[in-house]
C-alpha cells in the first residue's frame, strides 16, 4: 500500500474499499543451513521499473513473482524465475473487464499489492481495488496455473488493506489491515475463511499493533523453523520506509516484536543511491536459505520518476532465531546471488514488430481499452490506432499502449504512418506520469499542412514547446532519457530534428506531490492516438517500437 508521500490519500483510504498486501507462506519447517559462501553476485534491482509490492513463491524450482499494477491493465503482472535473479513476464493474472473494472479509477488508484501464494496443487492471488465507483475492496483469484487463466474475483470485504493468505495445518488465514487508533496507525487483522468462498469462519481479531511507527502495512505471516513470523512495513513507502519483524507459537498471536527492529531501512542513510526500502516478502529455498523480495527506489537528487522497483536480499537468522535483511539492514545494488544454477532468458528484442497476433506482456493499457481502438490485423505487422474521442488529459481509457521505463538511459523509437484529415487528429509518443504530467511528440494537422509538435503538461497545464512542419510520408519519433531529461526527435527522410528538452524531476513522485497529487506509479512510454472530442477518420499505424537501454 503507498503511503507515506501524501498522507491524505492514507487517510481517504483508510475509510472506503482499501489495498492490497503480499505475504509468503511455508507449510512446513525445513531444515536450515549456513548459507554456503557464493562466487557470483547479482544486481539490483531485479526487477526495475514500476514494480512496487512484490510478492513471491515458490513451486519445487520454479519461482512466480507478482506486483502492483495500480489503473494500468491488465492487472499484476505475473513473473517466472529458476534462480530468483532473472526473471521472464508469463502473463497477468487480471486480463478480463469482469475480473478487473477500471472504469473512473483514478490514476494512483486501482490495484494494490497483491499476495501469491500456492497451496495443494493451486494458485492464489489475494489483492485490493480502490478508488472504484461501482465496486472495490478485498478479493482473491484463483488458477492452476499462473499464465491463466484465472478466476473471477471472490469477494471478501471492502474495509481494510495490503490483504494476506496464510495455509498451515488445514487451515486458511485472511489477513489485512484495517482500523486502529487514528488513520495512521491502522491494525492487522486476522480470520479463517473457506478458500472456496471467502466466507469467514470466524470473526476478523486484531493480532498486530505495529512497533510505533506510522502506517503498518504490508503484513505476512509465515510458519518457519516452527515458529510464525510477521513481517510488515511501516514509516510510509517513501523515505522513511522500513520493515519490522514480530514473531509468535501461534499463527493467531500474541505476536512479540524483535528488540532491534526495524530488519531494514535505508531512512539512516540519505545519501544511499537505494531507498525507501520495505514492503518485503519472503521464500525459502530448498536449502534452506531464506529470501525476500521488497520494494525500492533509486533516486535522482532526491527525486524518482522510475517508480518503485523489486529488490532482491537476503534473509539471514541469527542463533536467537531473530532475521535481519540484506547486509546488516542494507540493500545494494550488487549482492552476492543465490546459491541457485543461473537460469537466464533469451533477451527481450529490443524492436516490436508488432507481427504477432496479440501485443506482448510488456504493453499496457490506462485502464479498461475499448476494442475499437486498436488493431494488430487492419494493417498486418503494424499496431494501427483509431483515435476516439478521449485524450491523453482525462481520467478514462484513451487509444494508448504504453510500457514501463524501464532505465534511466534508454532511447525510444516509432515509426509512424499518419495522415490527418482534420486539426482535432492528432497520433504520436507519449512519456506518462499521469492524466496531468505528460510529454508528447505528435504528429498534427496545423494552419499550413502536417506538422510535428511537442507538448509539455504539467499539473494539468499544457504548453506547446516545439513545432516543425512535416513532409508526406512515415516518419520516425524519438524519445532520448537519461537520469535528468527526455529529449525528443524526430525523422523525416533523411533529416533528423531536435525538438527540445524536457526535466525528468518535473514527472516524479515529489514534483507531482509537491503539487498536491498524489502519485505512487512510475512512467511509461508508449504510443497514441486523439480525436480530440471526437471519433478520428485517420488511422495512425505504428510499424514498430523500439526500446533500448
Amino acid at each position: 500500500m503507498p503511503r507515506g508521500i501524501l498522507s491524505p490519500l492514507v487517510r481517504l483510504v483508510m475509510l472506503g474499499p482499501l489495498a492490497g498486501g503480499c505475504a509468503a507462506v511455508v507449510d512446513a519447517p525445513k531444515p536450515r543451513v549456513p548459507a554456503p559462501v557464493v562466487d557470483r553476485t547479482f544486481d539490483n534491482p531485479i526487477l526495475p521499473g514500476m514494480y512496487p509490492d512484490p510478492s513471491i513463491c515458490r513451486v519445487g524450482d520454479d519461482f512466480y513473482l507478482a506486483t502492483s499494477s495500480f489503473e494500468y491493465f491488465p492487472g499484476v503482472p505475473i513473473f517466472h524465475s529458476r534462480d530468483l535473479v532473472h526473471w521472464r513476464q508469463i502473463g497477468h493474472a487480471l486480463t478480463r473487464q469482469q475480473q478487473l473494472d477500471l472504469r473512473d479509477v483514478p490514476s494512483s488508484g486501482g490495484i494494490y499489492a497483491p499476495t501469491l501464494r500456492h497451496h495443494a496443487g493451486r494458485f492464489y492471488l489475494i489483492t485490493t481495488l480502490v478508488g472504484s465507483p461501482k465496486r472495490g475492496g478485498n478479493f482473491f483469484v484463483t488458477a492452476d496455473d499462473p499464465r491463466g487463466p484465472w478466476s473471477d474475483p471472490i469477494w471478501l470485504d471492502n474495509e481494510g488493506f495490503d490483504p494476506s493468505l496464510l495455509f498451515v495445518a488445514g487451515d486458511v488465514y485472511y489477513l489485512r489491515d484495517g482500523k486502529g487508533a487514528d488513520p495512521d496507525h491502522p491494525r492487522v487483522y486476522q480470520a479463517r475463511i473457506d478458500p472456496t468462498t471467502g466466507a469467514l469462519r470466524e470473526p476478523m481479531q486484531p493480532i498486530w499493533e505495529g512497533t510505533g511507527g506510522v502506517w503498518p502495512e504490508g503484513a505476512h505471516v509465515y510458519k518457519l523453523a516452527g515458529r510464525y513470523y510477521l513481517f510488515a512495513a511501516e514509516g510510509g513507502t517513501s523515505y522513511d520506509h522500513s520493515e519490522v519483524v514480530a514473531r509468535s507459537a501461534s499463527p493467531s498471536g500474541p505476536f512479540e516484536a524483535f528488540a532491534r527492529n526495524p530488519i531494514v531501512t535505508h531512512r539512516d542513510r540519505r545519501d544511499h543511491p537505494i531507498q525507501a526500502t520495505g514492503h518485503a516478502d519472503v521464500v525459502e529455498l530448498a536449502d534452506g536459505t531464506t529470501w525476500a523480495v521488497l520494494l525500492g527506489i533509486r533516486p535522482h537528487e532526491r527525486r524518482h520518476h522510475l517508480g518503485r522497483e523489486t529488490f532482491l536480499v537476503p534473509v539471514r537468522f541469527g542463533a536467537d532465531g531473530w532475521p535481519t535483511i540484506g547486509d546488516a539492514g542494507r540493500v545494494e545494488l550488487r549482492m552476492p546471488a543465490p546459491r541457485l544454477p543461473p537460469h537466464p532468458f533469451p533477451p527481450e528484442p529490443a524492436r516490436d514488430d508488432f507481427d504477432g497476433a496479440a501485443l506482448a506482456p510488456a504493453w499496457n493499457f490506462v485502464r479498461n481499452p475499448d476494442a475499437a481502438d486498436l488493431s494488430l490485423t487492419a494493417r498486418p505487422g503494424h499496431l494501427r490506432l483509431v483515435g476516439s474521442p478521449v485524450t491523453l488529459d482525462e481520467l478514462a481509457s484513451p487509444a494508448l499502449v504504453v510500457r514501463r521505463q524501464q532505465h534511466f538511459r534508454v532511447r525510444c523509437r516509432a515509426a509512424l504512418d499518419f495522415a490527418p484529415r482534420a486539426p482535432n487528429e492528432e497520433a504520436g509518443v507519449t512519456v506518462r506520469a499521469n492524466e496531468s504530467f505528460h510529454y508528447d511528440l505528435a504528429v498534427r494537422l496545423g494552419a499550413s499542412g502536417r506538422e510535428a509538435v511537442l507538448t509539455s503538461r504539467i499539473a494539468g497545464v499544457s504548453t506547446a514547446i516545439a513545432r516543425v512542419p512535416l513532409p508526406d510520408g512515415a516518419v520516425a519519433l524519438e524519445v532520448v532519457a537519461d537520469e535528468t531529461s527526455y529529449e525528443f526527435k524526430l525523422t523525416a527522410g533523411d533529416e533528423t530534428t531536435p525538438l527540445g528538452k524536457l526535466p525528468a524531476q518535473a514527472l516524479s513522485s515529489e514534483d507531482i506531490g509537491a503539487h498536491g497529487r498524489h502519485h505512487f506509479t512510475g512512467t511509461f512510454i508508449g504510443l497514441y492516438a486523439t480525436g480530440n472530442g471526437k471519433r478520428a477518420t485517420a488511422p495512425a499505424d505504428f510499424d514498430w517500437f523500439e526500446y533500448a537501454p
